[in-house]
């Protein structure tokens, strides 16, 4: 009798981490993930600094790999000049250096790792020549912005058959990219990507995670 009893109290005591297991974890297969914008605008360019986690190599082949922390600045002119410039992150230790240009998409790139990403807002410094001004980014996130994760979630809950077409042998055989978008207002892109190379690309809304769009390629 002392026997049942202990293994019932036993039983009972293991409920709530059973319970935290049988929720499957799909965070672990994202590859790429844009969880922040931070926009700023002078008479002469636009501004946006991107905080991402990304694998690398980054591969379209359904398998998640180690993630880094990159920021990523992109100014783009209004008028171009085949000016050069050089972009500054000030709090702290100013760091930064020299922005490429890119001709397919006609604007100037500069990236680095971080262990942090900004908040709110971050201070930059934008040299050209001899010149230089400072201005602050501010984030394009509200109150009501949804996290990566419950975007992701949302994605997950939109197409059920598909990632259980993808879950077998007790795991998730694909990856996703869940990214940030800052269009008229703020959206999400949840890309579902699997072992050929197919993917399924959905539009959210970032307040409501509604589906807005959906498109496959295989």
């Amino acid at each position: 009798m002392k026997k049942h009893i202990l293994c019932i109290g036993l039983l009972l005591m293991l409920l709530p981490a059973l319970s935290a297991c049988g929720k499957y974890d799909y965070s672990a297969h994202v590859s790429d993930e844009r969880s922040d914008l931070f926009c700023a605008e002078t008479e002469q360019f636009t501004l946006t600094v991107a905080c991402l986690e990304r694998e690398q190599p980054f591969l379209l082949d359904g398998v998640a790999g180690e993630r880094t922390k990159t920021v990523e600045v992109t100014l783009a002119e209004k008028t171009l000049t085949g000016a050069e410039y050089e972009v500054y992150f000030l709090e702290d230790v100013p760091r930064g250096g020299d922005m490429s240009f890119r001709n397919v998409s006609g604007d100037y790139y500069y990236s680095r790792t971080v262990t942090e990403f900004p908040r709110d807002s971050v201070s930059l410094r934008i040299v050209c020549g001899e010149t230089s001004q400072d201005i602050m980014a501010t984030s394009v996130r509200n109150e009501n912005t949804l996290t990566a994760a419950d975007a992701l979630e949302k994605a997950i809950q939109s197409e059920k058959e598909t990632i259980g077409q993808l879950t077998y042998d007790g795991a998730f055989h694909g990856e996703f990219h869940v990214r940030l978008l800052r269009r008229d207002k703020n959206y999400y892109y949840v890309g579902i990507v699997d072992r050929q190379g197919g993917i399924i690309s959905l539009l959210l809304d970032s307040e409501t995670g509604e589906v807005l769009a959906r498109r496959e390629k295989r």
